[in-house]
């Protein structure tokens, strides 16, 4: 019997391909039945969505920054050592409108 690995993932710790594959889960944004609401060690209220790999379930934490990187997420923008780094995504300003965060315009 195998055993899944259970990671919590912080917008600041979302590497490409854990993005890539919540895009891929919800391409039209994640709804109120998509999330999963439970308590930490500290007993916070952590609100998360989930996406599963082949031997891990990783819950990323909702915030706004998270909506926003799903909406400006292109594959194609990363190459393969990048995938996994969680540098190589862009900071996002929850501040900012997002028409004026788009970086896919660079051309």
């Amino acid at each position: 019997m195998r055993f899944m690995k259970n990671v919590i993932v912080d917008y600041k710790k979302l590497t490409p391909d854990v993005l890539s594959m919540l895009v891929e889960c919800y391409p039209d944004g994640y709804g109120d039945d998509d999330i999963i609401s439970f308590r930490n060690h500290k007993n916070e209220l952590i609100e998360a969505v989930e996406v599963t790999t082949e031997d891990t379930k990783y819950l990323v934490k909702i915030s706004k920054r998270l909506s926003m990187q799903m909406e400006a997420f292109d594959e194609d923008d990363y190459d393969a050592g990048e995938m996994n780094d969680p540098d190589a995504l862009p900071e996002m300003d929850p501040n900012l409108p997002q028409d004026m965060d788009d970086s896919k315009n660079k051309d």
